[in-house]
C-alpha cells in the first residue's frame, strides 16, 4: 500500500506541476475556442490540460518500475507497457482536436485503433464469468471486439460527461478509487498476481485527476480537453478490463460446498462483471439518453447540445457547484455500493443504506423545486435564494397631457417609500441558476 501511495502522490505532483506551464504554452498556441452555445463559462479558457495528465502518467509508471513491490508488475505482465502505448495514441489525437477540431468519426475510429493496440499488446479479455453456466473462454475474435467496445464507450462516456468545471475529473477519480479498492482487495487479499495491474493503473488514474483537479475547478483556468478526457476514459477502462477478464474467477475459490452456497458466494464475482459499467454509469447514463435525443430529433448522435445531465441540473435552479456535488455523490454512491455490495452480499444493512442515501441523494436533487422561502424578519440571516422577491411594479397606462391619471403614484407617497422598495430587480438566469446567469441584483446596490 505505501508503494501505491507514493506512485500516487508522485503522479499527482507531476501533473498539478506541470498544469501552469501547459497551460501558458495553450494559451501562446492559441488552444482557447470561443464559447460555443453549449458551454456554461463565459470567458474563453485554454485547453490541453491533457498533457499535463499524460506525464503525470508517464511518471507514475515510471516510478513504480523501480519500486522493489511493484516492478513485479512490469516483469510478469506487459500490459503496463500496452496502456502507455494506447494512451500515447489517443492522448495525441486529442491533443490535436484540442487545437484543430478533428471530425468526431476521425476520432472514433482513433479511439479503435487504440483499443486494438492494447489488444495486440496482451490488455484484453480473456474470459468471462457468467451466471448459470460458469467461466467461458472467449476466442480471440470475440475478447478483442468486447475489449475495443468497452474501450470506445468508456472514453466517450467520460468525454460527454466533461462539460462542467471539475466534474469529469471528479468523477472520474471517483471510479477509481472503488475499483483501486476492489482490485487491491483481490490482490493482497486473495494473494492473486494478475490484479496488481489493475491495482496500479487505478492508483495512477487517482494522481492523474487529484492533480488536476485543483486547476480545474470552478472557476477553471484550465481545461483538460478531449486530450484529457479521452486520455483518462482510457485508463479506466484498461484497468477494468484488466481485473474483469484476466483474473480467473476460479483462483477465488468461491465455488466450493453446496450449490446454494456456491452460488451465494458467488455474488462477489458476477457483480464486478458489471462494475466497469457501474462505476461510469452517469456518464454512460448521459451518453444513452444523448443517443436517443438527437436521434429522435433527426440529428447527428455526434451534434453537440444543452440536453446532458448537467445542463439540466443548471436549468432546474441549482449552481455550478451544488451540480457537481450532486453528480459526484451519484458516482460514489453507485460505485462504491457496489464495491461495497461485492464484498458483504449477505448483509442487509448495505441494501439498507444505498437505499436510504439514494433517498437523501433524490431530495438534493428536487431541493430547487422545493425552495423554501424565510419570512420577512428572517430574510437577513439566510442566502438571497432564500428571500422574498418584491413584486414588480406595473406602470401606468398613458394618459392625455394635463389629466391626472388614476393609477399615478402620488409623489408624496413616493417620498414615503424607503430606498428598498423604489429598487428594481434585474432578472435572473435561467430559473434562477447561478450558473448560467447572474442571481438577482438590485441596480441600486450594484451601483
Amino acid at each position: 500500500m505505501r508503494d501505491y501511495l507514493l506512485t500516487l502522490c508522485v503522479t499527482a505532483a507531476v501533473t498539478y506541476l506541470l498544469t501552469g506551464p501547459v497551460r501558458k504554452f495553450a494559451i501562446a498556441t492559441g488552444a482557447m475556442p470561443e464559447i460555443r452555445a453549449r458551454d456554461v463559462h463565459r470567458e474563453p479558457t485554454p485547453r490541453l490540460g491533457g498533457i499535463a495528465m499524460f506525464f503525470g502518467l508517464c511518471a507514475g509508471l515510471l516510478v513504480a518500475d523501480h519500486l522493489s513491490n511493484l516492478n513485479s508488475v512490469f516483469e510478469l505482465s506487459n500490459e503496463p507497457r500496452a496502456l502507455l502505448s494506447g494512451a500515447a495514441l489517443i492522448w495525441l489525437i486529442g491533443v490535436l482536436d484540442d487545437k484543430f477540431e478533428i471530425d468526431a468519426l476521425i476520432k472514433l475510429g482513433g479511439q479503435m485503433i487504440a483499443a486494438g493496440v492494447m489488444v495486440m499488446q496482451g490488455l484484453t479479455i480473456l474470459w468471462l464469468p457468467i451466471p448459470g453456466v460458469g467461466t467461458v473462454s472467449l476466442t480471440q475474435w470475440q475478447g478483442t471486439l468486447l475489449t475495443v467496445a468497452l474501450v470506445v464507450i468508456t472514453i466517450n462516456a467520460v468525454n460527454f460527461v466533461d462539460g462542467l468545471d471539475g466534474l469529469a475529473a471528479g468523477m472520474v477519480c471517483i471510479a477509481a478509487a472503488a475499483f483501486f479498492l476492489y482490485a487491491y482487495r483481490i490482490w493482497f487479499g486473495y494473494g492473486i498476481e494478475a490484479a496488481a495491474p489493475a491495482t496500479l493503473f487505478a492508483s495512477v488514474l487517482m494522481g492523474m485527476c487529484l492533480g488536476f483537479l485543483p486547476h480545474n475547478m470552478h472557476p477553471a483556468r484550465i481545461f483538460m480537453g478531449d486530450s484529457g478526457s479521452m486520455l483518462i476514459g482510457l485508463v479506466l477502462a484498461a484497468s477494468a478490463i484488466s481485473v474483469t477478464g484476466q483474473v480467473d474467477p476460479d483462483a477465488l475459490k468461491l465455488f466450493e460446498g453446496s450449490t446454494r452456497q456456491a452460488t451465494h458466494a458467488a455474488l462477489p464475482v458476477f457483480i464486478p462483471l458489471l462494475l466497469p459499467l457501474t462505476i461510469i454509469a452517469i456518464p454512460v447514463a448521459d451518453l444513452l439518453l444523448a443517443i436517443v435525443r438527437r436521434t429522435w430529433k433527426g440529428k447527428s448522435p455526434f451534434a453537440a447540445d444543452r440536453g446532458h445531465l448537467h445542463h439540466r441540473l443548471l436549468e432546474i435552479g441549482h449552481s455550478h457547484s451544488r451540480a457537481v456535488l450532486i453528480m459526484y455523490f451519484w458516482s460514489a454512491l453507485i460505485a462504491f455500493g457496489v464495491v461495497l455490495y461485492s464484498v458483504h452480499s449477505a448483509s442487509m444493512w448495505i441494501v439498507f443504506a444505498i437505499v436510504v442515501l439514494s433517498f437523501v441523494g433524490l431530495v438534493l436533487l428536487l431541493l430547487p423545486r422545493f425552495t423554501p422561502r424565510a419570512p420577512r424578519w428572517a430574510e437577513s440571516f439566510v442566502p438571497p435564494r432564500y428571500r422574498r422577491r418584491p413584486r414588480p411594479v406595473v406602470p401606468a397606462p398613458p394618459t392625455a397631457p394635463g389629466v391626472p391619471s388614476a393609477t399615478a403614484p402620488d409623489p408624496a407617497d413616493a417620498a414615503a417609500v424607503g430606498p428598498e422598495e423604489q429598487r428594481i430587480p434585474v432578472p435572473a438566469g435561467i430559473n434562477g441558476a447561478t450558473a448560467i446567469g447572474a442571481r438577482s441584483r438590485f441596480t441600486a446596490a450594484r451601483k
